[in-house]
C-alpha cells in the first residue's frame, strides 16, 4: 500500500531556521510521468540556511521545504514514467527540491537516476551532488593542473575543501589548506593530512615569514580558492604564481575580497567566481552523469572519503542547529528517514 500523506519540513516565511514547522501533507494522485520516492538521506547544507533565510541567487516560492540535496528510492510510477523503474536511487534534478520530507511525489523531469554505485554508502550518495560537485568544478574547470602543481585553499574543513583535497592528491597535486582557528584544531589537521593535505594551517600563519619560510621550496600556487573573504584572500592573491588565478565560490565571513593593485598590474592574475546553481543550469544531462560517476568512481577506488554524521528527520532542531554552527561539528550534517 502506498503512503497517503508525507512529514515534512515546510516553511511559510523567509527567516531562520526557526521559521521550519514539521507538518503532516497529504501525496496528490500519480500523475502520468509522475514518480512516487521515499526519502532515504537528506543533508543540511550551509546553502540550505541560505536558501530559508531568503538569499539570492534562487529563493523558492512561498510555502516551501527544506533541503536542496539527498537521495530517495522510487518506489511507484505513473503509466507513462519511461525514465524511471521502481527500486531506482535518484538524486534531484532542480534546485529548491525540498528534500526534506518522508516522501515525494514529484515529474520524472524532476529526478536523476544514480549511477552505478556498487559498495557506495548510501549516506555518500546523499552528499555527492553539492559540496563534491562543486569540488570537482574548482579542480578541473579553472586551470590546467598536473602532477606537482600547488593549489591554496580557505575553509579547508568543509565538504568542498576536504574532497578537493582528496581528489587534488589523487592526482600528485599539492594542496596548501588554510582553516580558523578553533577548539578541535589539531584534530582537524591531523584529519586533513590524513586526507592528503601537503600543509594545514591557521588563517593567521599564513601571514607570517615562518610560512613563506616554509612554502619556498613549493612552485607558486597556480589556484587559489576562496570561500571566506577577508585578509587571507589579500594573502592568497600575492602568493599566487604570475598569472594565477583565484577563484571565490563564497563567503562565510561575509568580508570583501581585495587584492593589491600591484598584484594585478605585476603579476597579472585572474579573478573569477563560480555558482555552482549557474552551472547545473548550464550543464547538460550526460555531462552532469559524468562529473557523478568520476566522483562514485573515486569512493569506490578509496581515493574519496566523505565525512558525515547522521541525525534522524525526527530530531530536525539537532540537525538544524548543528549545521548552523559549524564552529561545533566538521562533519556533514545528514538526515536520516
Amino acid at each position: 500500500t502506498l503512503p497517503k500523506e508525507a512529514t515534512v519540513a515546510r516553511y511559510v516565511k523567509y527567516g531562520p531556521p526557526s521559521v521550519i514547522e514539521v507538518q503532516n501533507s497529504p501525496l496528490p494522485p500519480l500523475s502520468p510521468t509522475g514518480v512516487l520516492i521515499k526519502m532515504l538521506f537528506a543533508p543540511v547544507n550551509t546553502i540550505d540556511i541560505q536558501v530559508i533565510a531568503g538569499n539570492p541567487p534562487c529563493p523558492p516560492s512561498l510555502p516551501a521545504i527544506g533541503g536542496q540535496e539527498g537521495l530517495g528510492e522510487v518506489i511507484a510510477i505513473g503509466e507513462n514514467t519511461k525514465n524511471l523503474k521502481v527500486g531506482d536511487l535518484v538524486f534531484p534534478a532542480k534546485p529548491n527540491f525540498g528534500t526534506w520530507r518522508t516522501y515525494a511525489h514529484c515529474d520524472q523531469s524532476d529526478l536523476i537516476a544514480v549511477p552505478p554505485a556498487k559498495d557506495v554508502p548510501h549516506e555518500y550518495l546523499a552528499t555527492l551532488s553539492i559540496a563534491p560537485v562543486v569540488a570537482h568544478c574548482l579542480l578541473n574547470n579553472f586551470v590546467t593542473l598536473k602532477e606537482g602543481d600547488v593549489i591554496i585553499q580557505n575553509g579547508a574543513n568543509s565538504m568542498v575543501g576536504l574532497t578537493l583535497t582528496q581528489l587534488a592528491h589523487a592526482r600528485g597535486i599539492k594542496t596548501i589548506n588554510v582553516i580558523r582557528s578553533r577548539s578541535d584544531y589539531q584534530d582537524l589537521v591531523t584529519l586533513m593530512k590524513d586526507y592528503g593535505a601537503y600543509l594545514a594551517c591557521a588563517e593567521d600563519y599564513t601571514r607570517t615569514a615562518e610560512f613563506r619560510s616554509v612554502i619556498s621550496d613549493l612552485p607558486k600556487p597556480k589556484l587559489a580558492l576562496n570561500c571566506v573573504g577577508g585578509n587571507t584572500v589579500t594573502e592568497f592573491a600575492r602568493l599566487l604564481e604570475p598569472g594565477g588565478t583565484l577563484v571565490t565560490y563564497g563567503g562565510m565571513s561575509l568580508k570583501p575580497v581585495t587584492v593589491p593593485t600591484s598584484t594585478l598590474i605585476f603579476n597579472n592574475i585572474t579573478l573569477k567566481g563560480f555558482q555552482l546553481s549557474e552551472w547545473y543550469s548550464n550543464t547538460n544531462h550526460t555531462e552532469l552523469l559524468n562529473v557523478l560517476s568520476q566522483l562514485i568512481l573515486a569512493i569506490q577506488q578509496k581515493k574519496l572519503r566523505l565525512w558525515v554524521e547522521r541525525i534522524p528527520f525526527s530530531d530536525l532542531k539537532t540537525a538544524l542547529h548543528r549545521a548552523e554552527n559549524t564552529h561545533e561539528r566538521s562533519r556533514k550534517v545528514i538526515l536520516s528517514f
